[in-house]
């Protein structure tokens, strides 16, 4: 149930709703013995992170051949426009998905979890579909736009990872969810890469039928597949986590919290800054994820590395290996011994030196260019892929941001009704972001590009200004947030 609310009610919206953890109004809670471990429901969180992987499938698989898809519709002359149109497309997915998101996490409360979950499953695999039989500009912006709406049940999956966890074990649990976008970060742009115009490269087999006419609707029929498949283990294997007690204490119907509005939502100092940074941290990513691809394929002379779609796919692959380490090994170690506001702050610093970093990569690339080959010599070759490396190392730190912000919404508010439209805003912050990142960053590459502003890298100027910005936003969160630790020392009471 929506509550309306006045400004009064906002001025005191701390004594008088129940929407911050308890945590930071009672400081018995802070001398409270620490208590033991909830096992952790690796059952059902694997069976969330399975149906959360289709959507990274899905949504990442177009990677590495957005851009030749541009050029084989023919939608600009022009190669230095293809980030626009490929930055377009991306745009109206965020638009939807931004519209949808804080409804279907309203929804969620109403009806649960779980259908939500599978309806929005489900219509990404036929967005995905559709974009792969898409024969012209209509068609690739109709269907991102119907994948993001149906993409907008993201928040509500994240909702059902806080509610089967704690704050004794959530230092394994996130850490495991968080390996889904580096998986998918694998999976997709390698069968993106792999599949893409099969005619072409695997002969016959696929010559003269729908994958010859259609050269891009392998990869998106394979992610389809895979996203349906995952509606399939929902409906058989997940179970609904939102729950209310009802008088005599059992658990049979749906919760009908109190659910604050926007508004009340945004005048917690909290949750408002996590909101605006955000906003920041996606902006950043989505922009990376965007210009990373343009200058892998922009060609070197205009400062870029003149990437393939399947070299692009292996480079995209690797940055997912890396981060699945980083997720697997560094971030339960770390998440036990250190603030989750503090390795925030930490890895939303990493990204002013990945877009310092780039523009080096392509430096190296001019210098060791052998005249007549078109090739780089063995020596130089050698030094890009390391550098290669360090800049999606360097990313997937910053990356870490994206798991740690769900640890700080948890953390800080009490209800499941509560935390589920947070986890709304939040979202809805990140998709904001996704609107704006991709056109504005991509149109930026091509006029840098076109008129050799910086000499071709003032995009990457912008990126580094950008970054310290959302750098400096990001130190409310450590002013503001509770611990996320669950050993706190006991205060001396007078």
């Amino acid at each position: 149930m929506t509550v309306s609310c006045s400004d009064s009610d906002t001025s005191s919206l701390n004594e008088t709703t129940p929407l911050l953890n308890d945590a930071q109004h009672d400081p018995e809670d802070q001398d409270s013995p620490v208590k033991k471990a909830t096992p952790l429901p690796i059952a059902q969180l694997l069976i969330v992170c399975a149906i959360r992987l289709m959507d990274p499938i899905a949504f990442t698989q177009i990677f590495p051949y957005i851009n030749e898809f541009i050029a084989f519709l023919k939608l600009t002359d022009d190669p230095s426009q293809t980030g626009f149109y490929s930055g377009l497309v991306e745009s109206t997915f965020a638009v939807t998905q931004f519209l949808a998101i804080y409804q279907w996490s309203k929804l969620s409360n109403k009806i649960g979890r779980r259908p939500v979950i599978m309806v929005g499953t489900f219509g990404v695999a036929l967005s995905t579909m559709y974009f792969g039989l898409s024969s012209s500009l209509t068609d690739l912006l109709l269907s991102r736009a119907i994948g993001g709406i149906f993409g907008g049940t993201v928040s509500v999956v994240q909702s059902v990872v806080g509610e089967i966890t704690d704050a004794s074990n959530q230092a394994a649990a996130f850490p495991i969810y968080g390996l889904v976008w580096p998986i998918g970060g694998i999976t997709g742009p390698f069968i993106g890469g792999v599949l893409s115009n099969p005619a072409e490269k695997y002969g016959s087999i696929f010559q003269n039928s729908v994958f010859s006419r259609h050269p891009y609707f392998l990869p998106c029929l394979v992610a389809g597949i895979i996203a349906l498949s995952g509606v399939l283990i929902g409906y058989i294997y997940l179970e609904e986590t939102l729950r209310k007690k009802t008088r005599n204490g059992s658990q049979d119907s749906f919760i009908d919290d109190h659910e604050p509005s926007l508004r009340e939502l945004l005048s917690i100092p909290i949750i408002r800054a996590l909101s605006i940074s955000a906003f920041a941290l996606n902006f950043n990513g989505t922009a990376f994820d965007v210009l990373f691809v343009l200058f892998c394929y922009t060609p070197i002379k205009d400062g870029g590395l003149a990437f393939s779609p399947s070299t692009i796919g292996f480079t995209l692959s690797s940055s997912g290996l890396i981060s699945s380490a980083m997720q697997i090994f560094i971030m339960p170690v770390i998440l036990k011994r250190i603030e989750a506001s503090r390795i925030y702050n930490i890895s939303i610093a990493a990204w002013p030196i990945v877009f310092a970093i780039i523009p080096i990569l392509n430096v190296i690339a001019r210098h060791g260019l052998v005249e007549g080959t078109g090739n780089l010599d063995v020596w130089s070759n050698v030094k890009l892929w390391t550098g290669i490396l360090l800049v999606l190392a360097i990313s997937k730190v910053g990356g870490m941001a994206y798991s740690v912000s769900l640890i700080l919404t948890k953390s800080n508010v009490s209800t499941p009704a509560v935390f589920a439209v947070s986890n709304g805003v939040m979202s809805c912050s990140m998709s904001l972001a996704r609107i704006i990142s991709p056109a504005l960053a991509s149109s930026v590459f091509a006029l840098s590009v076109e008129y050799h502003l910086l000499g071709g890298y003032f995009w990457a100027l912008m990126m580094v200004c950008f970054c310290l910005l959302a750098c400096c936003l990001g130190r409310n969160i450590s002013r503001l947030s509770k611990s996320s630790l669950t050993h706190h020392k006991p205060q001396n009471r007078k």
